[in-house]
């Protein structure tokens, strides 16, 4: 069939562009399909990553129900070593030191929940440092556990790490330090919150409510 003379222009103007930009138009047609290969790759490499997370960690709760410690340990190590990007990586954490302070063997502890510290989110960060100050604070290991206190926490954890807070400074016998610090928890404390009746009982053990400091006119 004849072309006229239009469609003999199109072809030749088609055949021009391609000629200039061809190459250029294939690769990035192979580049946009491997990237998307290379996504929905990642994709199941993740959900496979975090079932096989999820199975172990189910394992690692039922060891720590059991009481073994050992097992629970070595269930951990394997959660963090091979899937320390998921979130059970620090869940497992959590739980294993839990295990392992129930077990007396607090060297465990620590270096479980400082991974946590290490690894986790803030969230988990957060958990992390409030449980390791109370170990530390059961060790009198008094200013290491200040300074976990005084760290990154989140907001949500504000009331709970004052309250900690308030312990530590207590077992340093800083009572005044003490009492600011548990009306402060008090302070960030909704007045429902489970654990406000125990703070205000250590509160007036201690003798009530800091002092209000007048200042002059």
């Amino acid at each position: 069939m004849a072309y006229d003379l239009e469609e003999q222009e199109q072809i030749a103007n088609f055949k021009a562009f391609w000629s200039r930009f061809g190459n250029l138009i294939t690769w990035v047609v192979i580049i946009a399909l491997a990237a998307y290969a290379g996504w929905n790759f990642w994709n199941s490499h993740q959900r496979k990553q975090t079932a096989e997370a999820s199975a172990l960690y189910d394992e690692l709760v039922n060891a720590s129900q059991a009481q073994d410690n050992a097992k629970t340990q070595r269930i951990a190590a394997d959660v963090e070593s091979k899937f320390g990007s998921t979130a059970y990586a620090p869940m497992s954490a959590l739980v294993a030191a839990k295990a392992a302070f129930d077990a007396n063997d607090l060297k465990t502890a620590k270096a479980q929940l400082q991974w946590a510290i290490d690894h986790g989110n803030d969230e988990y960060k957060s958990i992390a440092r409030l449980r390791l100050s109370g170990v530390l604070l059961d060790e009198k290991a008094y200013d290491q556990a200040l300074a976990l206190l005084n760290g990154d926490i989140l907001p949500q954890f504000a009331a709970e790490a004052q309250d900690r807070k308030g312990d530590v400074l207590v077992a340093q016998n800083k009572i005044a330090d003490a009492r600011t610090a548990y009306q402060a928890a008090l302070d960030k404390m909704d007045k429902n919150h489970p654990g406000r009746q125990i703070v205000q009982v250590k509160l007036d053990a201690i003798g009530g409510a800091p002092a209000v400091t007048v200042k002059p006119a």
